[in-house]
């Protein structure tokens, strides 16, 4: 995580990617960061296609939704950490599955937070920010 912090280091927070099946989950996740949070948000549909935008898009942070049909959240960190780009892209999972256990699980896989579903949208882009600061070590 040490060397995952001196990327973030002095970066602003501006780019999100959402990887998410529920295109419901999709819009609430995309409105709530696009205008309370003031980010630019692109929106991923499946783990294949987080995979496939990140080949030309380098997202700040990307917000990974644990289960997917196909490839699940932490098959999907796996591969885009193949990515040199992502090798240090902080990642935040998004699950309903957050007992102590599991969230160690995913910390240990590289994540650098949880945000338990169903989130509140109001507070979601607060929610990354801290995260995200936290992580930066602020």
């Amino acid at each position: 995580m040490i060397e995952e912090r001196k990327i973030m280091a002095g970066k602003n927070l501006q780019m999100v990617m959402v990887v998410e099946d529920e295109p419901d989950i999709q819009v609430i996740a995309r409105i709530a960061l696009e205008k309370f949070g003031k980010f630019d948000v692109a929106v991923c549909g499946s783990g294949a296609e987080a995979v496939k935008i990140t080949r030309n898009l380098t997202p700040d942070v990307i917000l990974l939704d644990v289960m997917m049909p196909g490839m699940d959240g932490p098959a999907t960190l796996k591969k885009l950490r193949e990515n040199p780009r992502l090798d240090s892209t902080p990642v935040i999972f998004m699950t309903a599955k957050v007992q102590p256990g599991e969230i160690d699980y995913y910390i240990k896989l590289g994540a650098i937070g949880v945000i338990s579903k169903p989130f509140d949208p109001m507070t979601l882009p607060a929610t990354v920010r801290e995260i995200w600061s936290k992580a930066d070590g602020k």
